[in-house]
């Protein structure tokens, strides 16, 4: 048991050898997974929100920016520097969801999944139902 390094398998483990029913086990770390994997997508959840609302940031940068080229309709000179500012606003808020937020997001949430996966299949490993003289069962 010292020698095992990972912490969900040692808990398992450690029930097993006291003997504790197979289905208890099961119960309370399944509990344990499922909880931690809503926390750590939650962290995913941010960054997918981020996505989802830094393009009406851009746009609501591009409406302010149009706001104020309006303001200098009478300078003509400044109208196309205005319109060109209004618009990078609006291609930062699409760019940074789609090239940064979203990809992130979505990132985490896979590995979170992943990892999840490899804890239950600890958990179904560690837990299977072994008799003496009979082979183990899931």
């Amino acid at each position: 048991m010292n020698r095992i390094d990972d912490p969900l398998l040692k808990g398992v483990l450690r029930n097993v050898v006291d003997g504790v029913d197979v289905s208890t086990i099961r119960d309370i770390f399944e509990t344990q997974i499922h909880t931690e994997e809503e926390e750590l997508l939650g962290g995913a959840k941010i960054w997918t929100d981020a996505g989802g609302f830094a393009p009406t940031i851009g746009i609501i940068g591009a409406v302010l920016g149009l706001i104020h080229v309006m303001g200098n309709l009478t300078d003509t000179s400044k109208l196309g520097a205005g319109i060109a500012v209004a618009f990078v606003a609006t291609v930062y808020g699409v760019s940074s969801a789609n090239l940064l937020f979203l990809p992130l997001g979505n990132k985490l949430k896979r590995r979170v999944q992943a990892m999840t996966r490899e804890k239950m299949m600890v958990l179904e490993g560690g837990s299977a139902d072994c008799q003496r003289d009979e082979p183990c069962r899931a």
